[in-house]
């Protein structure tokens, strides 16, 4: 293991509610929220310089979801403002534990919300993994990109202790 979770401020990505994210009842369908997280962390990367697409074709590596939890805690609604967060909380040469969380932003559009400040919809656990993009196998996350990733945990290990052995 290389790093444990920190008390950082997590990455924050806004996101507005429309009507391709919510189902006949009127609220987010529960299976957007994933897609908001995906969303997310593809912005977390890309504000740290590194775009999915740039890191498939020059450095032949993706990640992937090998595993997902999710508590769903309120819905959200049509025009809904949430902003979805991004935090490392563990870290190994080839696999990543990501805490997430869907809050609402501003004046709340429901019933379920008694006031203006944000409130927690929904949070999870995204385990993802380094993946060669030819062979779909598991491989090291770079050390440049692994380093970028967790520079805000107290306990991550220097880019030598990460190199392939």
């Amino acid at each position: 293991m290389i790093a444990h979770a920190s008390n950082a401020a997590p990455f924050a990505f806004p996101l507005r509610v429309y009507w391709e994210d919510t189902d006949a009842g009127g609220i987010v369908f529960y299976a957007n929220f994933l897609k908001f997280f995906e969303r997310a962390r593809t912005e977390w990367l890309r504000a740290m310089g590194f775009g999915q697409e740039q890191l498939r074709v020059e450095q032949k590596m993706m990640f992937v979801v090998s595993d997902t939890t999710l508590r769903y805690l309120r819905p959200a609604r049509l025009d809904d403002q949430l902003s979805v967060t991004v935090s490392v909380k563990e870290a190994t040469r080839a696999t990543m534990t990501i805490a997430q969380q869907a809050w609402l932003l501003g004046a709340p559009s429901g019933p379920d919300v008694a006031s203006d400040k944000p409130a927690l919809l929904a949070e999870g656990t995204i385990r993802i993994a380094c993946v060669d993009a030819g062979t779909y196998r598991p491989r090291r996350i770079p050390n440049f990109l692994l380093d970028e990733m967790t520079r805000f945990l107290p306990e991550a290990a220097p880019a030598a202790q990460a190199k392939n052995p």
